[in-house]
């Protein structure tokens, strides 16, 4: 069997076809088609079509994970997490995640810094909800204490942001109520009781 052609694709940038007998038989991306040095006129049996359809099938699916990892930082468990939701085999895996640690795209410390700091900006929170939520994505302990002690905020500055935000709303003017959310926020019983009483004689 030979390669007829190889057509650069018109919706997909950076993508080529490669058609056998004149027939489509397998796309790659320019990067992998420079790797494979394949070229027009070369000459396939059937099992080298089957591995270059299987490179295809494999590198569609490293190029839907890259754009997964480029749109925001993610931990290296959510990345394992995408691509077993995607059936990837258990080596394509490992083989991708340590291609994006490569590459800088995947590092769990980075990671827990930019989750912190991300968090603190966006809303108040109690460093130890923010423990509890990088525990929840696979993050190691020792990035996550890195991350907290690289950070600036602390828990009674949040508190306080966090107390004058939420007695804007009616039903937080009962300090017993305020106090239960202020708890399933994570903060302490002692920081919130000093908070409060603070906020109190305001």
């Amino acid at each position: 069997m030979k390669i007829t052609s190889i057509k650069q694709q018109i919706k997909t940038a950076g993508r080529y076809s490669v058609f056998v007998e004149g027939e489509y038989s397998f796309s790659l991306s320019e990067s992998v088609l420079i790797q494979t040095q394949i070229t027009s006129g070369q000459e396939l049996d059937t099992r080298q079509v089957e591995d270059y359809k299987k490179l295809s099938a494999d590198d569609k699916l490293y190029n839907k994970v890259l754009r997964y990892v480029a749109m925001r930082q993610r931990s290296v468990w959510e990345t394992e997490f995408y691509m077993q939701r995607k059936e990837a085999a258990p080596g394509f895996i490992e083989q991708s995640i340590e291609k994006l640690k490569a590459i800088g795209l995947l590092d769990d410390y980075k990671f827990a810094e930019t989750f912190v700091r991300d968090r603190r900006l966006l809303r108040a929170t109690s460093r130890r909800k923010l423990q509890a939520e990088l525990r929840k994505k696979r993050v190691a302990n020792d990035a996550i204490e890195a991350a907290l002690r690289d950070d600036e905020s602390d828990d009674r500055t949040a508190l306080t942001t966090l107390i004058e935000r939420k007695r804007r709303q009616s039903k937080y003017q009962d300090d017993t109520k305020l106090m239960q959310y202020l708890a399933r926020q994570g903060f302490s019983y002692d920081d919130i009781k000093s908070a409060l009483s603070v906020d109190n004689d305001s």
